[in-house]
């Protein structure tokens, strides 16, 4: 049984994969305490693997699914990303914290480490490399991530519900990215666009 706090389709609005319909499935739990996440850790129902696959099928069209949270690798194993893979047909990526290791046969692995941000450094990070990585800009040293191996790198502004601070933080990060040219802007297109 796994704690989700809810399924729900939707376009990615971040990353690499912005504007690509996917199936997301956000499960309840972190081992961080990040002072800006948005998932209430607390919500949720018990879902177990049929029910999770059945809630995913009901969405046949979508060529993704997206294991979130919270922080999905606290959860999830081989055997629950194959049942998924192989019962949706569906690819299978993650957002994950990168402070665990990850199970096989993830089709796309998005690494947004908390190093440098208040309550992120709870734990250390265990990943070395990823598909993309995406980094929640509060104004941290950027060096912390030069060791990560990644193809794409992407800055993004720290959402708040404060129009004004998300006016600046915004700001902050693009010209983060005009000063470190090694990383691209993404945006939380859902967001703007205001829809989940």
């Amino acid at each position: 049984m796994w704690k989700i706090n809810e399924i729900f389709y939707s376009l990615q609005g971040e990353g690499r994969n912005t504007g690509v319909p996917a199936v997301f499935v956000r499960m309840s739990g972190c081992n961080l305490h990040c002072n800006f996440c948005d998932t209430a850790h607390t919500a949720g129902r018990m879902m177990s693997l049929p029910e999770i696959i059945a809630a995913v099928n009901a969405y046949p069209v979508a060529p993704l699914v997206v294991l979130t949270g919270g922080e999905p690798s606290l959860f999830i194993n081989d055997e629950f990303v194959t049942a998924l893979k192989t019962m949706t047909g569906k690819r299978i990526a993650i957002e994950t914290n990168g402070t665990r290791p990850l199970p096989a046969g993830l089709d796309w692995v998005t690494l947004s480490p908390k190093t440098g941000v208040d309550g992120g450094d709870v734990e250390p990070l265990a990943l070395n490399c990823c598909d993309e990585l995406k980094v929640v800009y509060v104004g941290q040293d950027l060096t912390l991530y030069e060791h990560i191996k990644a193809p794409f790198r992407y800055l993004q502004p720290c959402w708040v519900s404060d129009a004004v601070q998300c006016r600046k933080n915004t700001q902050d990060c693009v010209n983060a990215v005009l000063q470190n040219p090694g990383w691209r802007l993404s945006l939380q297109t859902h967001r703007i666009l205001h829809i989940r």
